[in-house]
């Protein structure tokens, strides 16, 4: 069984529950995620199955969007409303402030990620540090919002609706946010709804995928692998080709240069493959040994 299975996470599961549960469904070990979400949040979950696994570092790169529930006029801990509060603030921006401030994080900007992180610092990850309550310095990482915008509200939350790239934190964009405004803020909810070409809209639930194992329809749920590799050109390589391919050899080919997706004669996805100069490298292989 090799794939990729598109997942609506539900809040209070980790990302790492989601994949143990599909385990145990789908009784295969080899299953791996990309882009972690916190249990807090819900939405796509883009998970790899079998083989397949060998793709999530491709994955990892691939800009996301999600929609964000932003309280304003209270800060945390955690820089959401799963953490200890440390401020409130009865101040009320209008907001047509609250937009201008948001607008400002268009754009390529740097962001100190929270101590509430995975991210380790001298080999040691941030939230251990930050649940003694330490905190140490961090430095800024550059990263890119190419939308931001205000969409609607849920009760007294703002919803942002934020593209952006890898290695973004959504809950600290609110708490630059709050800071700027002088209220304070924290995100109230989190729903990814977009991972690179992949949509929650075609995502399935946990629930969904466990009864499609039951009855033996799990795959009819799976997308193929070469579905993240979509924007490559295609390269169909002969019989003699693919044996060579297949066994790390470097082949002549009269395409330009550039990554392609490579097939067998019988259509099988062999490879993500580099044209350089007349000759096709391979980068990643996904047949079967």
């Amino acid at each position: 069984m090799n794939g990729i299975i598109l997942v609506d996470k539900p809040q209070d599961w980790t990302s790492h529950d989601v994949v143990a549960k599909l385990r145990g469904a789908l009784h295969e070990r080899r299953i791996g995620h990309s882009g972690t979400l916190d249990p807090l949040a819900t939405g796509l979950l883009v998970v790899f199955v079998g083989r397949a696994t060998r793709a999530v570092e491709f994955a990892e790169a691939d800009s996301k969007e999600y929609v964000a529930g932003l309280r304003l006029g209270v800060t945390t801990d955690t820089q959401d409303i799963t953490g200890n509060i440390l401020s409130v603030s009865n101040s009320a921006p209008a907001k047509n402030e609250v937009e201008a401030v948001i607008r400002s994080f268009k754009g390529e900007i740097e962001q100190i990620p929270p101590m509430y992180s995975a991210i380790k610092v001298k080999g040691r990850k941030l939230y251990e540090l930050a649940r003694r309550g330490e905190s140490v310095e961090r430095k800024p990482r550059r990263i890119t919002i190419s939308d931001i915008e205000i969409i609607g509200k849920a009760n007294e939350d703002y919803l942002l609706r934020i593209k952006c790239s890898k290695g973004t934190y959504v809950r600290t964009i609110c708490n630059d946010i709050g800071d700027i405004l002088g209220c304070g803020a924290c995100m109230s909810s989190l729903r990814r709804t977009r991972a690179g070409a992949f949509q929650v809209d075609d995502a399935h639930t946990v629930s969904d995928i466990v009864t499609a194992a039951e009855n033996g329809k799990c795959e009819e749920l799976m997308l193929p692998l070469d579905t993240l590799f979509s924007s490559f050109e295609r390269l169909d390589a002969d019989d003699n080709a693919a044996k060579r391919l297949k066994t790390g050899n470097i082949i002549s080919v009269l395409s330009q240069d550039g990554r392609y997706r490579v097939y067998s004669p019988e259509g099988e996805f062999l490879l993500i493959g580099e044209v350089k100069g007349g000759k096709l490298k391979t980068i990643k292989s996904f047949f079967e040994v």
